[in-house]
């Protein structure tokens, strides 16, 4: 029979009789009219529209694992998945005659342009090291934030990605604001909630800049949860407008829930641009690392 076994937490895992092999994707997309990353039954989704297709190539179900499950409306250009493919499956990806030069899932990526959404590229597919897992063995993502304050709104060809903000801006006080959220913490005010869910994080990055009527907010983490990067964007606005002051955007990493004080940022404006990782050789080493789970114990 071909079908893959359950879900073990870190990718597919395919039945004795079916060894697979893991494939790296590097995928971008524009989130608009997805339902976000992960599939959801009749939703138009991300995950879904690349697990039809290559379901289609392989002859056999197969399912992406992300290194990012973006909401709904959010965007990518630097997206990271893996799939397993049953190893009797794979050569369903190799054409019958290859360009010179080709790299080996060159015809694959080709084929894919040609089933795919416009909305969604296969950027580029390769065989991933041993150990790799896109989401856990990622050393962290990186997130952009842009805005326009332009007093007529965003420019037509960036009408999808630029969320307008109709009102003036301080982004000297949104920086010295995201200054005090650097570092490892508790960003349960800025989470929601999911059973069973740590909001501990490393905010590595929470820069603030502007480029005439462009703001953009760049935003990287370890690991992000669930309307992280959203909810940082929308209470730093709360303090570019003046309506809170950078001690109060500080003092929300006191908090022990999402906080109602302040709103999610629209999704348009958020793109994932880039997922990092270790040297093959410490692939296995950062799994571990990031499958324990983090605790106020190490605060």
């Amino acid at each position: 029979m071909n079908e893959p076994a359950t879900d073990s937490g870190g990718g597919l895992v395919f039945i004795s009789s079916r060894p697979g092999v893991r494939l790296r994707l590097d995928i971008a997309y524009d989130g608009t009219d997805f339902a976000g990353w992960a599939t959801q039954a009749g939703q138009r989704t991300v995950a879904g529209a690349i697990d039809d297709a290559l379901s289609t190539v392989f002859r056999t179900p197969v399912v992406t694992r992300a290194a990012g499950r973006t909401d709904s409306g959010v965007h990518a250009t630097g997206q990271v998945a893996h799939v397993d493919v049953p190893a009797d499956a794979l050569p369903y990806a190799y054409p019958r005659t290859t360009r010179p030069g080709e790299a080996e899932f060159g015809p694959l990526v080709r084929r894919l342009g040609r089933m795919l959404p416009e909305d969604v590229r296969v950027r580029e597919i390769t065989r991933a090291a041993p150990g790799f897992d896109a989401r856990f063995s990622a050393l962290r993502r990186h997130y952009l934030y842009r805005l326009s304050t332009a007093p007529y709104g965003v420019e037509p060809a960036e009408a999808r990605f630029v969320t307008p903000w109709p009102r003036p801006l301080d982004v000297a006080a949104m920086a010295a604001a995201a200054r005090e959220l650097v570092g490892l913490h508790d960003f349960a005010a800025f989470c929601r909630h999911r059973d069973g869910a740590t909001t501990i994080r490393e905010l590595q990055r929470l820069d603030c800049v502007r480029d005439g009527d462009r703001v953009e907010v760049h935003v990287s983490a370890d690991a992000f949860c669930w309307n992280m990067v959203r909810s940082l964007v929308g209470a730093l606005l709360a303090v570019g407008e003046h309506r809170r002051d950078a001690a109060w955007c500080a003092a929300l990493l006191d908090a022990t829930g999402r906080s109602s004080d302040f709103a999610a940022a629209p999704a348009r404006g958020l793109t994932l641009v880039g997922v990092d990782y270790p040297p093959d050789a410490q692939l296995e080493a950062r799994n571990l690392v990031t499958r324990d789970l983090r605790t106020a114990d190490e605060l």
